[in-house]
């Protein structure tokens, strides 16, 4: 169902649908002091190098307020909001699930009316810098997400 591929250094996941549902970046370590970090990722993939998590970035909401054409009603904006504040409700209840209090909300990169949640997560065993691999660890945080309505 889920899918993983490698691009710049992070792996897409895809949903059954083939759409992006969003992005995983494993962590590689602290890599601020290198020269080329894209080549010391690619040398850590083809290595088979192992690691012990990483930080998922998916949809948190996309609030269709925000259009540059925007020309709505006030109900409309109070369904809106509404619609936005029930979605940060399962939001605080997939967060203190999995219990996180690390993550941060940004603005998506493709899209200024959408918000994005950031999220790290650790693996239950060193793992394999592969697709298979990855994906195995983190299907039960994307099994969550899709559960609790939120992919």
């Amino acid at each position: 169902m889920w899918k993983l591929e490698f691009e710049d250094g992070y792996f897409r996941i895809f949903d059954s649908k083939k759409l992006i549902a969003g992005y995983f970046d494993p962590d590689y370590g602290d890599l601020s002091k290198t020269k080329n970090p894209e080549d010391i990722i690619l040398l850590k993939i083809k290595n088979h190098e192992l690691v012990l998590g990483g930080m998922i970035m998916i949809p948190l909401v996309k609030f269709k307020l925000f259009d540059t054409d925007l020309n709505t009603t006030i109900t409309e904006v109070k369904q809106n909001v509404s619609r936005v504040s029930e979605h940060l409700q399962k939001w605080d209840t997939f967060l203190s699930q999995i219990n996180n209090t690390s993550h941060f909300v940004g603005i998506s990169h493709t899209d200024q009316d959408m918000l994005t949640m950031t999220f790290p997560v650790k693996f239950s065993k060193p793992t394999i810098l592969e697709k298979s691999n990855l994906l195995e660890e983190i299907l039960p945080v994307l099994s969550l997400l899709q559960k609790s309505n939120l992919l």
